[in-house]
């Protein structure tokens, strides 16, 4: 049974952002999402619209390999350096709502649910999403390359 960890990291966001956006209801962007900066490291928004929709894909495949995660390593893992011109560069973390309000829609659509003291985790419903989406990107893989 394929999962995540056998396809392309890109392609299986790619796939999974634009399945959340047309088929589950409960993942919209907010309000602010088109004109906030994803973190004090950023100096501007997001170019893409839809970057809500691959933050949401990103934090499922990010909870599939790493397990029960709160919210202070996710905003680790989505941070980045800050520039000061020509002073050093130090790391700064994610901005907190990017990250909350994303996992808080997919808890209300049922992919994630909280482990009391050691942060959201998959539940079956969003394991199995994973793995379905795994295997339609393997299947695909196969048939252009059986094309060639």
């Amino acid at each position: 049974m394929p999962t995540p960890l056998d396809v392309p990291s890109e392609v299986l966001i790619d796939r999974l952002s634009k399945f959340l956006k047309e088929n589950i209801g409960d993942v919209s962007p907010p309000s602010w999402a088109l004109t906030a900066k994803t973190g004090s490291h950023k100096e501007r928004p997001p170019a893409n619209p839809d970057w809500w929709y691959t933050r949401c894909a990103s934090l499922l495949r990010k909870l599939y390999l790493h397990g029960p995660v709160g919210i202070a390593r996710l905003r680790v893992e989505f941070g980045g350096r800050l520039r000061h011109g020509t002073h050093i560069e130090h790391s700064r973390d994610a901005g907190g709502s990017a990250i909350r309000e994303p996992l808080q829609q997919l808890q209300k659509a049922g992919f994630i649910s909280v482990e009391a003291k050691k942060g959201r985790k998959l539940t079956a419903e969003g394991i199995s999403l994973l793995n379905r989406l795994a295997g339609d990107i393997l299947k695909s893989a196969k048939k252009a390359e059986n094309d060639k």
